[in-house]
C-alpha cells in the first residue's frame, strides 16, 4: 500500500529542523548542514551526486531505504529554491543543478503559478498552487501505487502532519544544538496523531528514529 512518508530528515538535538537566516548562501540556515554531516559521507549520496564510494553501515542503510519504493516527493517552496513571491524570472530550476536527486516527479507547494520543469534523469518539477491536498493528490496519481515522499523544509511537513496525512516518519536527530530556527515538532502532539516509536538505531553522528502511525 503506498504511504505518505517523512525519511532521512535531520533534526538538532534541540528539535530544530533548519537553522536561522535561510538564503542563498544558507538554505537551512546558519548551522542548518551540520546536522546532514551523517549522510554526506554516505555511499547512498555520493551515488545521488555521480560519485563512488563511500560509507556503508547504519547512516547509508537509512539514506537507502528513504528512496526506495519513492513514486513521488512533495516540497515547500524554499526546498525548491530561495526566492520569494512571484517568480521574477525562469532562470532558478532548483538547488541540485540540471540532474536533480529525485528521479520522480515533484511537487512544489507555492501560492505563485510557474510552467513545470523538466530536469535530467527523470525529475519534473510541477508546481502547486492549490493547497497541501491538492498536492497529495497529484503526488498519489503520479506515483502509481509507490510511496509519496515528503522532503519539507518545517513548514511544510508540519502542514501535512496537523492533517493527519503523514504515515511514516524517520528522523535523524543528530548531536547539533542550533538555539532557533524552524522548530519541527513544537505543539504537535504526535501521540494524539497516532504515532509510536517503532525503532531507534544509534549510528555515528545521528540517533535515527522512526516513528509510525497505527492504522
Amino acid at each position: 500500500m503506498s504511504k505518505v512518508r517523512v525519511a532521512s530528515f535531520s533534526l538538532s538535538i534541540d528539535g530544530y529542523g533548519a537553522g536561522p537566516h535561510q538564503d542563498l548562501k544558507n538554505p537551512i540556515g546558519v548551522g542548518g548542514m551540520e546536522m546532514h554531516a551523517w549522510a554526506l559521507g554516505t555511499r547512498t549520496f555520493q551515488a545521488l551526486h555521480g560519485g563512488s564510494g563511500g560509507e556503508t553501515g547504519v547512516n547509508d542503510d537509512f539514506a537507502a531505504k528513504s528512496f526506495a519504493n519513492v513514486g513521488a516527493w512533495i516540497l515547500g517552496r524554499n526546498m525548491f529554491g530561495p526566492v520569494r513571491g512571484s517568480w521574477r524570472d525562469n532562470e532558478w530550476k532548483g538547488w541540485w543543478g540540471p540532474n536533480p536527486p529525485y528521479h520522480t516527479p515533484v511537487f512544489v507547494l507555492t501560492h505563485h503559478a510557474r510552467a513545470s520543469i523538466p530536469m535530467e534523469g527523470g525529475t519534473t518539477f510541477h508546481f502547486v498552487t492549490d493547497g497541501i491536498r491538492a498536492a497529495l493528490d497529484l503526488a498519489k496519481e503520479a506515483a502509481g501505487g509507490k510511496d509519496i515522499r515528503i522532503g519539507g523544509g518545517v513548514a511544510t511537513i508540519r502542514q501535512y502532519l496537523e492533517a493527519g496525512l503523514v504515515d511514516d516518519m524517520h528522523l535523524a536527530v543528530t548531536p547539533v544544538l542550533l538555539g532557533t530556527g524552524e522548530h519541527l515538532l513544537s505543539g504537535i502532539d504526535l501521540r494524539g496523531l497516532g504515532f509510536t516509536c517503532t525503532e531507534h538505531v544509534c549510528a555515528p553522528q545521528a540517533m535515527h528514529v522512526v516513528l509510525t502511525k497505527g492504522r
